[in-house]
């Protein structure tokens, strides 16, 4: 294997000469550097990434902590990123959490020690332990999907897309509204879209009862135990059920035609997230769609943008929402 001391020697020069010409520092004559760039051409020497790393202290990997690495919204969020790293040299690595909210942090920690030059996470919570986590790491980090103070965020405009869709339930004629919601550690998911709902259902005047208003856990079976106490236990007939992620959204589906109920004809159903599985269901789930890639490429020219040095990259960039209306409502 052709090593730098055997560049330096074919090439008449020495090793810091070839190391500077390999990595663009210090003065090296043209005359120098042409001998050293024509041996390198001749031989295909291929500088050593890590040798490298270890003199710029930069390793081209970006870390990347998933909620779920098995879902459309994931994979979708990383071909996002995956299109501008690949494009100027750099790698992912990827941790799932599996929905566990400590993880998160030894994730943030566990990325720090294996030497990335920055973080992309895609949050699912927002709490003091994991902002300070954040705040006081060693490398740049950029969170999807939640808003921090402070640190650079790229969400969606959860309040309105709720508000909208609940907007269109009330349109098509339906009143009693059942909603299903995650827990509000999740602040765009659990506290957002819920008060999306709340606001429209305010504004036209519909009293929400307390049963209408189920927590699931992002699961399909969530949303299917959701779906049966709301039917089982609100006193008006329940037309419409929105779920605030397509996967509770399909349980509520399953429920609702597994107990002899016409979609949309007795009740709707409608979610977000426009998952694949959400189009190929009969009928059809009516939904809110996200630009899960541009969020994920949005995320990686912030993060860019950080490494670069660029000033003003610590605010929020909030990224529209389509509505997709479709035979369950």
């Amino acid at each position: 294997m052709i090593t730098i001391n055997d560049i330096a020697e074919m090439a008449g020069v020495s090793r810091t000469t070839v190391s500077r010409v390999i990595n663009s520092t210090g003065y090296v004559s043209e005359k120098a550097r042409k001998r050293v760039m024509d041996v390198i051409e001749e031989t295909g020497y291929v500088p050593s990434q890590h040798a490298k790393s270890l003199r710029t202290k930069e390793t081209k990997i970006i870390g990347v902590i998933l909620p779920k690495i098995s879902t459309d919204t994931s994979s979708r969020t990383v071909n996002g990123m995956n299109s501008v790293f690949e494009g100027i040299g750099y790698q992912i690595l990827l941790t799932t959490t599996d929905l566990e909210r400590q993880k998160e942090i030894e994730h943030l920690r566990l990325l720090q020690n294996r030497q990335v030059d920055g973080i992309i996470l895609i949050a699912t919570n927002v709490d003091q332990a994991l902002m300070d986590e954040i705040k006081t790491s060693k490398v740049p980090v950029v969170v999807v999907g939640q808003e921090m103070s402070g640190v650079p965020s790229v969400i969606f405009d959860d309040h309105a897309a709720a508000r909208r869709m609940t907007e269109l339930l009330i349109e098509k004629g339906h009143r009693s509204i059942g909603y299903i919601g995650v827990g509000e550690a999740d602040r765009s998911v659990g506290v957002q879209r819920k008060a999306g709902y709340l606001e429209a259902m305010a504004q036209h005047g519909i009293e929400v009862e307390d049963a209408w208003l189920e927590t699931g856990d992002f699961s399909i079976e969530s949303g299917y135990e959701a779906a049966a106490r709301i039917l089982e236990a609100s006193s008006r007939k329940v037309d419409a059920v929105f779920a605030a992620t397509d996967r509770m959204g399909l349980g509520a589906w399953r429920y609702i035609r597994r107990h002899g109920y016409d979609i949309p004809g007795d009740i709707a159903v409608v979610g977000i997230g426009a998952s694949e599985t959400s189009r190929f269901i009969e009928p059809a789930l009516t939904t809110i769609e996200y630009e899960y890639e541009q969020a994920g490429s949005v995320a990686a020219r912030t993060m860019m943008q950080l490494l670069q040095g660029e000033k003003g990259v610590s605010g929020k960039k909030v990224l529209d929402f389509k509505l997709v209306e479709r035979d369950s409502i």
